[in-house]
């Protein structure tokens, strides 16, 4: 038997451009996954956010099926093309928006979780050398002081990036994501002032005193597995940890970032002079807690001529629709080195964790995502693992509360508890929702 403490926070999680729709409307400016999706070939079918799932104009719907499920908290990002829609230039109706859907969860009794960057990033920043141009550590900053100073006092939980390596490694390493840059020696310095701009905004956080709040970050992680028991197996497993999990890690709680693969990205990049000493004093702010967005894990091997050297390799599970393999115990593997490695007795939240799959309307109307169940079970049983063994996990968030926008994917994958169809905006529960709000009203899993 499985059983969460009353204090064990369940949650669900969307993100602002995967969700309102509403692109052009109340002032809203540009986003560079606006720019992305209007180019051919980029994204699945051609889709667009400009609609999505109309959480919009729908969260008042949406908030009332959280309400139904017995969501305690919700994850929501701010889109910053409405709160500055031009440099400079604060645009109060879009501001408006996230005060009225805070409002809504707390007359619900669901806990606002704000994120204040999920990857949409205003196109006239973008114009300005966006994640390149260090001077968009002061935008950024503007954009949060802004935000700390008109819903500081309503959100108890902020989280200041989403995913860090996926913004500068799909958006500027491989082109996968917005703006689309294809080069791994920009794709390193937008990681830096990512988390520049991370550090700057827990600074100025804590210059406005907001008690009753928390902040961190959210890094999506996993663990690597070499192929093999080879030591060129192995090398490549430490060199794919330092790519994905430790350069974004060590920085934030050890202060620097890890020598190995400084060298090795000097060595294929050329210097690294976007990097000030002094930068490691902000990155390095202490955070409340550790956001950790988990789906699977990664199998590598040695292969000369592809990046690094190294290539990942399908593990032998079963795998979602995304192709991504089912590997729930490298879950608790990942939060225990965590534990050990990083952040001691801070507090962690899984603050994505979900599988996309091939959902369709049965004949009785409903969707019977068993599989999902069983995903979400597995992983979960595993997260009360770590808990039992002394790990300090506080709360656990489905990835996502409906069926969305999944970027370069289009609406092409399914991630949802909720289905959504996108023709009528009409919302189905699934019975992964029903089987969530048995677990969140009972605090266990049989």
């Amino acid at each position: 038997m499985v059983e969460f403490d009353n204090d064990f926070l369940f949650g669900t999680a969307t993100a602002s451009y995967q969700v309102e729709g509403a692109y052009n409307e109340d002032g809203r400016g540009m986003s560079i996954w606006d720019t992305f999706c209007r180019k051919n070939g980029k994204v699945f079918n051609g889709d667009t956010g400009d609609v999505a799932c109309d959480h919009y104009h729908r969260y008042k719907d949406d908030i009332a099926l959280m309400k139904k499920i017995g969501i305690k908290a919700y994850r929501f990002s701010i889109a910053w093309p409405r709160i500055f829609p031009e440099k400079g230039k604060f645009n109060q109706m879009g501001l408006d928006f996230y005060k009225r859907l805070i409002d809504e969860l707390l007359i619900n009794n669901i806990i606002p979780c704000a994120t204040i960057y999920h990857w949409d990033l205003p196109q006239w920043a973008d114009d300005l050398g966006g994640w390149l141009n260090r001077d968009v550590v002061h935008w950024y900053g503007e954009y949060v002081e802004k935000i700390f100073k008109e819903l500081g006092t309503y959100v108890p939980m902020w989280i200041t990036l989403n995913e860090p390596w996926c913004s500068s490694i799909l958006g500027y390493g491989t082109g996968d994501h917005a703006p689309g840059h294809k080069n791994f020696g920009e794709a390193l310095t937008a990681a830096h002032h990512l988390l520049l701009s991370h550090g700057n905004a827990v600074r100025i956080f804590r210059d406005f005193n907001l008690k009753d709040s928390k902040i961190g970050i959210t890094l999506n992680l996993n663990e690597v597995y070499p192929e093999t028991d080879s030591l060129d197996d192995k090398i490549a497993a430490s060199i794919i940890d330092g790519y994905s999990n430790r350069w974004f890690l060590d920085p934030i709680f050890k202060g620097s970032y890890p020598d190995d693969m400084v060298k090795l990205f000097s060595s294929i990049f050329g210097s690294l002079d976007f990097i000030r000493n002094e930068d490691f004093n902000d990155i390095s702010q202490k955070v409340d807690f550790l956001g950790v967005n988990y789906y699977t894990r990664a199998i590598v091997r040695k292969c000369v001529g592809e990046l690094f050297n190294v290539k990942y390799v399908d593990g032998p599970n079963k795998k979602t629709d995304m192709g991504w393999e089912i590997s729930p115990e490298s879950l608790y593997n990942l939060l225990t080195r965590l534990k050990n490695e990083y952040t001691k007795e801070l507090p962690i939240y899984i603050t994505e964790n979900g599988a996309a799959l091939k959902d369709i309307i049965s004949d009785d109307g409903h969707i019977h995502d068993d599989e999902r169940i069983e995903y979400l079970k597995l992983h979960l049983n595993e997260a009360y693992r770590f808990i039992k063994n002394g790990g300090n996990l506080k709360g656990y968030f489905v990835w996502s509360l409906m069926d969305n926008f999944e970027w370069a994917y289009g609406y092409s994958k399914r991630f949802g508890i909720i289905y959504v169809d996108y023709k009528t905006q009409k919302r189905i529960l699934k019975d992964s929702a029903i089987w969530y709000k048995d677990v969140i009203a009972t605090r266990r899993i049989e």
